[in-house]
């Protein structure tokens, strides 16, 4: 052997099992001349290397350069190691056992290759529903624990033919240990039910789904992370029967097309827009709607899929299954040219549910929990393991990018945490918020955040907290040593965080809501210095048992200061104003002396007479500074919404409303109304203008420019103040993207660095890591300050030596 042979262990950290790393790294050995191994091991992928050191440094360097699409390195550790004399080749071995440290790897859109041998009639799995690879199809969602092979997924069941086995198991091939790999042979097959609960026996069950769905009937079909609502999204009537059904009478609906080509005539798309919409997480994008449909459309799309919305959401297939829908209605073409081609199809996708309950994902559980909605289930025998809800983005801002709702194609994702590797923190468990419930798991310096749960107001809900919980840690193998929970008592998650505590024996933390919004951005960007953050958001518990929402705090290292907040305004009839925006505007009405104006305003209200009388004898009558209800306000003063169908109507319809409006005109140009140096930061003036506004759009744009401006001075000054020059943005009210963009802007001008969430969504989904992080922080200042004064104890006893 050359004496210039030298040997490396180069350890491969981050996303990198289930995502064709191991078969690219053998092609990249065999390339370079390296003979070694490789093997998927319990910290990720290790990779025994041996060669001339020319072709070593080459194969390192082209590890990151060209890894996988799947594939993300979050660390690539080299080190050198003696050579092993008599190896003539590269290997592919077997998964190592030992204590699992891994990431999980998220469901991905089927790939490019996948879709060509999908419909080339020469190819065995020509029209096959679940062909996949290495690089796409379903992944967390059939996994059942780690690490990740066949046997640990909910395809062990099916038992390979000899090609698909011949091709699992060979380093070159593209399928090589794709574990969910299948043809029609030896796979899972698809079955139609009809509405009854019986199955229809019919040679095929695709067409049979796309006949109900022409007849303007609803279909649930079952997709990668759980059953969709099918209908046709050009059909009125069927959207409203769908709406009637589901009891789901205003919320916006998304549409699924073949192409972007098929959703241009409708909405705005840009070429970020297209890259979004086709990225391999495959989400549900908000996108503006065109004002006027283009000329090649058939006709404008029924209101109904968006009431009052300027935007539609809009999503391509993510699954072989959904474009054999669109391939039967475009006539079954041979090859895939008219995937580029505008298709006629637009498929309403929302999620198969009863209103409020998790997405259904079991196929006994469908024909129960659907009877009445659907009108034919399309099913197949691949069982899912764990339910993943679409991702949603918004995409309404140019740049956009803004996660709405974190689900199939990016949970559980981890994230790296701002803490050394060695830090010995204890693995925290953190049950988040009430509404877009997560839960958070850490091990290390990774945080865990699980999908999209639902809202605790729902048993279903707080049932799929328990099985996530359970199901994550198991699967992730952590044990929690610590818990920790909302301030809330009366929130299920802090219930359940009180007996999990109890039975696991291990202490339990409660951390305030605003806090860990602001936390949550922290430990996505990785900060270790004090921060500004302004959450802005629906309601959340104060310190001091007050309903807090428009919070200006200084943050740093697992606590924080609450520098200022909005002025609070009145809350006639609790939690009920919530949903009835009315009652909030009644209350700005009540404080500008101007009660007498609550029944001619909201006269068609029942409760309206008597509302002046809660708020003159302050009876059930709460105070808050939340900044939801200041845009609920605003939208009722404006006549734009009184009540609120499902959560932040109102606040999307002035959203809509500015948006609207700033089409064609420019911004208000009228002088700052609030003063900013009060505090808290009071907002009379700005309500008893649009008191005078009769154009709502510009009502609407004018409550933006005006909210933008005093918020913007108030952050800025305040970050003079502390000596700051990091401002964090968190909280629900930032998915409005006017909100977001202006704020944003302003304080950039004012030279000061703004982050807010970019993994996370903004809202409540955030809230678990944001409770981790605060958990983590407290616990590693202990730990420094215990290693601090340990040293001090030292060295107050080497001075007495001496």
């Amino acid at each position: 052997m050359s004496m210039a042979v030298s040997a490396l262990q180069i350890e491969v950290r981050g996303q990198v099992q289930g995502v064709g790393f191991r078969p690219f790294v053998y092609n990249l050995a065999q390339r370079f001349g390296v003979i070694g191994s490789v093997a998927n091991g319990p910290k990720g992928v290790t990779i025994f290397a041996q060669a001339d050191k020319a072709q070593l440094d080459q194969f390192v360097a082209q590890l990151t350069s060209e890894q996988p699409s799947m594939s993300e390195i979050e660390s690539l550790d080299v080190s050198s190691i003696a050579i092993e004399p008599g190896l003539t080749q590269f290997k592919i071995i077997q998964s190592e056992q030992g204590e699992l440290d891994l990431s999980v790897t998220p469901d991905a859109a089927v790939c490019q290759d996948c879709l060509s041998e999908l419909f080339d009639p020469n190819n065995r799995r020509y029209l096959y529903p679940f062909i996949n690879c290495t690089h796409c199809g379903p992944r967390y969602s059939l996994i059942t624990a780690l690490p990740y092979d066949r046997p640990n997924t909910t395809m062990a069941k099916f038992r390979l033919c000899h090609r698909c086995d011949s091709e699992y198991t060979d380093p070159v091939d593209r399928r090589f240990h794709a574990q969910p790999t299948a043809c029609g042979e030896c796979g899972p097959q698809l079955s139609f039910y009809s509405e009854d609960g019986q199955q229809f026996q019919c040679n095929d069950p695709v067409a049979q789904t796309i006949e109900l769905i022409q007849q303007g009937k609803i279909v649930a079909i079952k997709g990668v992370g759980g059953f969709h609502l099918a209908c046709d999204a050009r059909n009125p009537q069927a959207i409203r029967r769908l709406r009637e059904r589901k009891h789901r009478d205003e919320k916006p609906l998304a549409v699924m097309a073949a192409n972007p080509q098929s959703l241009k005539p409708y909405v705005e798309l840009t070429d970020q827009r297209v890259q979004r919409l086709k990225a391999m997480d495959a989400p549900v994008c908000l996108v503006p709607k065109r004002e006027k449909p283009a000329l090649d459309s058939k006709e404008p799309l029924p209101e109904e899929l968006a009431p009052d919305q300027a935007w539609l959401g809009v999503m391509l297939p993510h699954s072989p299954l959904h474009y054999l829908l669109f391939h039967k209605d475009a006539g079954s073409p041979e090859g895939i040219q008219w995937l580029a081609e505008k298709q006629d199809l637009l498929l309403v996708m929302t999620s198969a549910n009863r209103s409020g309950n998790p997405q259904v994902i079991d196929n006994a559980e469908a024909l129960i929990q659907l009877q009445g909605i659907a009108d034919g289930y399309l099913m197949h025998d691949r069982d899912i393991h764990t339910r993943c809800d679409d991702s949603v983005v918004s995409m309404i801002a140019e740049q956009g990018g803004e996660l709405v709702r974190r689900g199939r194609g990016l949970s559980p994702q981890y994230i790296k945490l701002p803490f050394a590797a060695d830090a010995q923190l204890p693995s925290v468990l953190a049950v988040g918020a009430y509404f877009k419930n997560t839960v958070c798991l850490t091990k290390g310096n990774r945080a865990y955040v699980s999908q999209y749960i639902g809202d605790l107001d729902n048993p279903e809900c707080c049932r799929q907290l328990n099985h996530t919980v359970e199901q994550l840690s198991a699967m992730l193998d952590i044990k929690p040593e610590l818990v920790v929970a909302d301030l809330h008592s009366e929130f299920y998650s802090t219930g359940f965080a009180q007996r999990f505590s109890q039975a696991s024996k291990i202490p339990m933390l409660q951390v305030q809501h605003h806090h860990a919004h602001i936390a949550a951005v922290v430990a996505e960007h990785g900060i270790k210095e004090p921060v500004i953050g302004l959450a802005l958001d629906g309601l959340g518990l104060g310190d001091d048992g007050m309903l807090w929402g428009g919070e200006l705090f200084k943050v740093h290292q697992g606590d924080y200061q609450r520098l200022s907040s909005l002025n609070p305004i009145p809350l006639p009839g609790g939690d009920s104003a919530a949903k009835e925006p009315w009652r909030v505007a009644s209350g700005v009405l009540f404080q500008l002396d101007r009660a007498e104006q609550i029944e001619n305003r909201f006269g068609d209200q029942k409760a309206a007479p008597i509302i002046s009388q809660l708020l003159q004898k302050n009876i059930n009558t709460p105070m808050t500074s939340s900044a939801g209800r200041v845009f609920d306000a605003a939208a009722a003063l404006l006549g734009l919404k009184e009540i609120n169908a499902y959560e932040a109507q109102a606040a999307m319809a002035l959203e809509s409303a500015a948006y609207r409006y700033l089409k064609s005109h420019p911004w208000p140009n009228e002088s700052l109304l609030i003063d900013t140096k009060q505090s808290p930061l009071n907002l009379e003036p700005l309500f008893a203008r649009l008191l005078d506004c009769e154009d709502q759009g510009y009502g609407a744009a004018l409550f933006h420019q005006q909210l933008i401006t005093a918020l913007s001075r108030w952050v800025a000054d305040n970050a003079v103040k502390e000596g700051i020059n990091k401002a964090v943005l968190a909280g629900g009210c930032f998915l409005n993207q006017l909100l977001l963009q202006g704020i944003t802007e302003q304080l950039e001008a004012q030279d000061l660095q703004v982050v807010t969430a970019r993994k996370l969504p903004c809202n409540d989904g955030s809230i678990s890591l944001g409770q981790a992080q605060i958990a983590l922080e407290r616990a590693n200042l202990a730990r420094q300050n215990k290693n601090k004064n340990d040293n001090d104890k030292n060295n107050e006893r080497e001075t007495l030596c001496v």
